[in-house]
């Protein structure tokens, strides 16, 4: 954990053992481990969570016409609980690819699967993660460079997304070595929605490679908050909540509900996340 004034201390996060040793692991999302195995995605949960170590198996992947289905951008899904009789799992592919699949638990029966394919044209989305929008009750895309979000809805937008221009409002000024430096910055977009709050915010990570190690440092955070009508606010000051931006499906918790985290603290863990934290306006990117 990096705190405000450059003091290290460890950032205790208990890991499940079957999560870091899972065989070609993608990630997480709602709780439950995903890996892709001999072709398929396979969700579960860890030992430690349920003693029965539910899994579900995801039809075998199928590539459509110009997409590729080998390397997998991340998972999302609609709903952690699996008392749920209806759930929605994304599986997002490096490309075009987005396939849905739906999940029908029958009372004493295996998980039913139905699936379909989509072929997104828009190539801002190819690199992107997908997530789920409770809100929304559909899955959202933000693009490369965060002007454009994707929603796909199974009932109205299976072939034709829904899409939202974002425009920015309240940006800061940045001196010609800030600039410069984001500017020679690896940049990606993060969309996450508060489930407490309803809020949505997309956050641009800086990341450069770092000049003793090899591996990319955070140089920058910028967080906006985004409304209805496409409205993107840059802000300092989310409130009592907590971003967590992951390699996979990057999500949004009350900072009440996170250990060792106190107000007005922004804490970066190289390697694997970073965690935002505004109760105050801090600077970012000044």
């Amino acid at each position: 954990m990096v705190r405000r004034d450059g003091d290290m201390i460890p950032f205790d996060l208990d890991s499940p053992y079957d999560f870091m040793e899972a065989p070609e692991l993608i990630g997480s999302t709602s709780g439950w481990i995903t890996s892709l195995v001999d072709g398929r995605v396979c969700l579960y949960t860890h030992r430690g969570k349920r003693p029965d170590h539910e899994r579900i198996w995801l039809p075998a992947l199928e590539s459509l016409p110009l997409c590729q289905a080998q390397v997998v951008t991340n998972v999302a899904m609609s709903s952690s609980s699996p008392e749920e009789e209806y759930r929605v799992v994304a599986v997002k592919f490096l490309g075009p690819q987005l396939s849905i699949c739906q999940l029908i638990s029958r009372r004493h029966a295996q998980v039913e699967v139905e699936g379909i394919h989509i072929r997104i044209s828009n190539p801002c989305f190819f690199s992107s993660p997908v997530m789920y929008s409770e809100k929304e009750d559909m899955f959202r895309i933000v693009g490369s460079g965060g002007h454009l979000v994707g929603s796909w809805d199974l009932r109205k937008h299976k072939d034709t997304p829904k899409i939202q221009r974002l425009q920015f409002q309240n940006l800061p000024e940045l001196s010609k070595a800030k600039r410069e430096l984001l500017y020679s910055c690896k940049t990606s977009e993060h969309l996450v929605e508060s489930r407490t709050t309803g809020e949505t915010f997309m956050v641009k990570w800086y990341k450069r490679t770092s000049k003793t190690i090899e591996r990319m440092e955070t140089k920058a955070l910028m967080v906006f908050k985004i409304d209805e009508e496409g409205n993107a606010v840059y802000t300092q000051d989310i409130g009592d909540l907590c971003i967590f931006l992951t390699m996979t499906e990057s999500f949004c918790v009350p900072a009440c509900s996170v250990r060792h985290m106190r107000p007005i603290q922004r804490s970066l863990c190289m390697q694997a996340f970073s965690i935002v934290v505004h109760a105050h306006k801090e600077d970012h990117v000044s």
